[in-house]
């Protein structure tokens, strides 16, 4: 009986064959039966977009997969089966002095997913993507009589390399190693700065590179010299505290979809003038790792605050020669729609250095953000932002995505076509199938 499955950022809700993979058998067993495209790995479903879906298809749950293989706490090396969510990985390695070395903004995420997607976080300044710290993975092939094989930067290098950011689509993870991160305490020493225009954002991003995460929210309805002002953050783990792990139950469940009506102009410029005024806005002091990589995991289900209809989230990111001149173009036209985003991010990122082939990441400037759809309203901004991101040979991160045009995704991810090529036949996308048709 197929069951509807809702992307995050619940605008696509399709029909899916859902088969919960148990055991490592389970994946060879379901990629022996898949035809051609049918199939898809699924973890936690936290792509905004259809990137995790495949309309009518089947998609092979992960999450029991959640093992600890092996661990070498000496070195900070796990081995973990592809299932594990972040969340569940540093419920271990917290007290025993290790972290991520790369975060996304949530914990409810799987390690399989982290590498489909090669997740980047508020350190990419420094270290670039999450597949500089995969070590090995085994992946399993409908197409491969020896399936699972193993992928190393040395061994089956070319099919390591696509896997790391490939959308799921180069085959089933089963495993992974990963190298991770020592830390002496699970507090962090943080500074929120408000600044008043974009220059100030980069020259604080700028001065900052000895901070290790660093990140700013913006006003998306500032405007003339204050455009871009915003709230600048910036941290350091501490060399001295208690290793505590987050508390693993989220402190609140948001009850009921909001209804459309609260989602406007003037209510995301209240929000946005709270946000900036609120007692945190400007702060130095210790805030634990939960509440500083991971705000919006202590409300469930806070997707649902965006109404009926949902939203789209679009995150971009252009080179660092011409990223301010696209932002500054990007927030003017978003200033004059009067469609704001509640949570608007802004990074500086640093070069790119993770093997995936596929990766989002590049030095320059990314900006995040999320619209409550309101139908062509809401598509007809996002084609405008996109223009502008085009214009600027920017790109757009697929996991987030929700519209892009199989034009722009095939002119910004060229590698797109060596994909197509090398991917696991049993295996598709509804994103794959809108983003990889002839145009």
């Amino acid at each position: 009986m197929p069951s509807r499955i809702k992307s995050w950022g619940r605008v696509f809700d399709y029909d899916h064959h859902i088969r919960e993979i148990s055991a490592a058998s389970d994946i060879s067993d379901s990629l022996k039966t898949c035809v051609s495209g049918s199939s898809l790995a699924y973890g936690m479903g936290r792509s905004y977009g259809d990137s995790n879906l495949n309309a009518s298809g089947a998609l092979l749950k992960t999450t029991r997969l959640k093992a600890f293989l092996k661990a070498d706490w000496e070195a900070g090396v796990v081995k973990v089966q592809a299932g594990l969510t972040l969340g569940e990985l540093l419920q271990v390695c917290v007290p025993k002095g290790w972290f991520l070395p790369v975060s996304p903004g949530t914990k409810y995420v799987t390690v399989g997913g982290a590498v489909a997607n090669n997740i980047h976080g508020k350190n990419h300044h420094k270290v670039g993507s999450f597949g500089n710290f995969v070590r090995a993975l085994s992946l399993h092939r409908s197409d491969l009589k020896n399936s699972p094989v193993i992928c190393t930067p040395l061994q089956n290098k070319k099919l390591f390399d696509l896997t790391i950011g490939a959308l799921g689509l180069s085959g089933i993870i089963e495993w992974v190693e990963i190298q991770l991160k020592p830390i002496s305490s699970s507090f962090l020493y943080v500074e929120n700065i408000p600044y008043n225009s974009l220059d100030e954002f980069i020259e604080l991003s700028t001065s900052s590179q000895d901070w290790e995460y660093s990140v700013a929210w913006v006003d998306c309805f500032s405007r003339g010299k204050e455009l871009g002002r915003g709230i600048f953050s910036r941290a350091n783990f501490s060399k001295v505290g208690t290793l505590d792990v987050h508390n693993s139950q989220s402190r609140l469940t948001w009850p009921f979809v909001t209804p459309s009506f609260f989602l406007n102009k003037a209510s995301i410029k209240v929000f946005n003038l709270l946000y900036r005024k609120r007692s945190g806005a400007k702060y130095c002091g210790y805030t634990h790792y939960d509440s500083f990589f991971y705000p919006l995991d202590g409300i469930n289900n806070w997707n649902k605050l965006y109404g009926k209809k949902g939203f789209y989230q679009h995150q971009c990111i252009i080179n660092r020669a011409q990223g301010k001149a696209a932002i500054t173009e990007i927030l003017k036209v978003i200033e004059a729609s009067g469609q704001g985003s509640f949570l608007a991010v802004l990074k500086l990122h640093g070069p790119e250095t993770s093997p995936g082939k596929m990766s989002f990441c590049m030095e320059g400037l990314s900006l995040a953000l999320d619209f409550p759809n309101k139908g062509n309203k809401t598509t007809a901004l996002l084609n405008e932002i996109d223009t502008i991101v085009e214009k600027y040979s920017g790109r757009l991160y697929p996991a987030k995505d929700g519209h892009m045009s199989a034009k722009h995704f095939q002119s910004s991810y060229p590698q797109w076509t060596y994909l197509e090529q090398h991917k696991d036949p049993a295996l598709s996308s509804s994103f794959w199938r809108r983003v990889s048709k002839t145009v």
